[in-house]
């Protein structure tokens, strides 16, 4: 009996070696995933805090839950998703980033033409009125908005991280998509909560003391506006950016090379610094994003005025 429970013992401790080297097999798994899929990640925090920017004070912590709620919801059914389309119809993914690419040139092109139109006198920011008067239903339509792109930054950072997952094994894969999809969502969106309460932070710091304390509070207060108005402009930048590298490399994964070529073309012909290279091919990739998200925003916005047209009175 002695000698049967501490044969059990050691399987038990055999059993715990296996299952820790397997933590540390994912661990490290999930850490190569995220950092090549970081670019991406970065561009995910640029996004999200824009559309936080303009809700009552009171709301934005819970928002930004409820946007967090839904990447984590989207990252569930994704990776579920590619998990099984990886086993069965691998050749779909292409398309699928196409899909998301257009979405994200789309989201970009007409940000860029609300801009377009604020300046022109066709439209405004919100006031402080309009924020405080804001109905539960405009913030359901504030975290959709959210949560819609979201989706498609997902499916990016999770093939990307699919891609580089060296494990034979199904549930090894599965396991590192779940730790990056986990780890990715509490860093974009625990940044994003830090940022839209460091103006309430900055309140709290002037009440107190010392001088210097009440200093910097003044100056995050001040600070905070321009830095939301540079991440606005970095978020559309982003999209426009990660949507037209989205869509030139998938073209070419369909048969459209073409598009791709010359701008491999032109970064090659360029012979200077990588961070050179890469501003160039960053740089037309988000003209490339901008003119293609323009055209789908004029081909709705025909849809729409044929659509809802007056019929000609007889």
């Amino acid at each position: 009996m002695a000698g049967s429970f501490f044969a059990l013992l050691d399987d038990i401790a055999v059993l715990a070696r296996a299952a820790a080297a397997s933590v540390d097999d994912v661990v490290a798994g999930a850490a190569k995933a995220s950092a090549k899929s970081a670019g991406v990640v970065i561009d995910d925090a640029a996004v999200s805090p824009q559309y936080v920017q303009g809700i009552s004070p009171k709301r934005e912590l819970p928002v930004v839950w409820k946007i967090t709620r839904g990447s984590l919801i989207n990252k569930a059914g994704i990776i579920v998703g590619i998990m099984l389309l990886s086993l069965w119809a691998p050749w779909v993914f292409p398309w699928l980033l196409l899909v998301g690419g257009t979405y994200l040139a789309y989201e970009g092109a007409e940000k860029v033409w609300h801009w377009i139109g604020t300046l022109r006198g066709h439209g405004h920011e919100p006031t402080v009125e309009e924020v405080v008067e804001r109905t539960e239903t405009d913030e359901k339509q504030i975290v959709s908005s959210a949560v819609r792109t979201d989706l498609v930054l997902s499916i990016e950072i999770m093939l990307i991280s699919l891609a580089n997952i060296d494990e034979d094994s199904w549930l090894m894969r599965l396991a590192i998509l779940v730790v990056v999809g986990v780890l990715m969502t509490v860093a974009v969106y625990g940044t994003v909560a830090l940022l839209v309460k460091m103006d309430d932070a900055g309140f709290w710091m002037r009440r107190r003391r010392p001088r210097w304390v009440k200093v910097l509070g003044t100056w995050l207060v001040k600070a905070m506006p321009v830095v939301f108005r540079l991440l606005s402009i970095v978020g559309v930048v982003a999209m426009l950016w990660v949507g037209g590298h989205i869509l030139l490399a998938n073209l070419a994964e369909v048969g459209v090379p073409w598009p791709y070529g010359v701008l491999h073309s032109i970064t090659h012909a360029v012979h200077g610094p990588g961070i050179v290279t890469w501003l160039i091919d960053s740089g037309l990739s988000a003209v490339f994003g901008l003119i293609w998200g323009a055209v789908v925003v004029a081909v709705l916005a025909v849809i729409a005025r044929l659509r809802f047209k007056k019929p000609v009175a007889r």
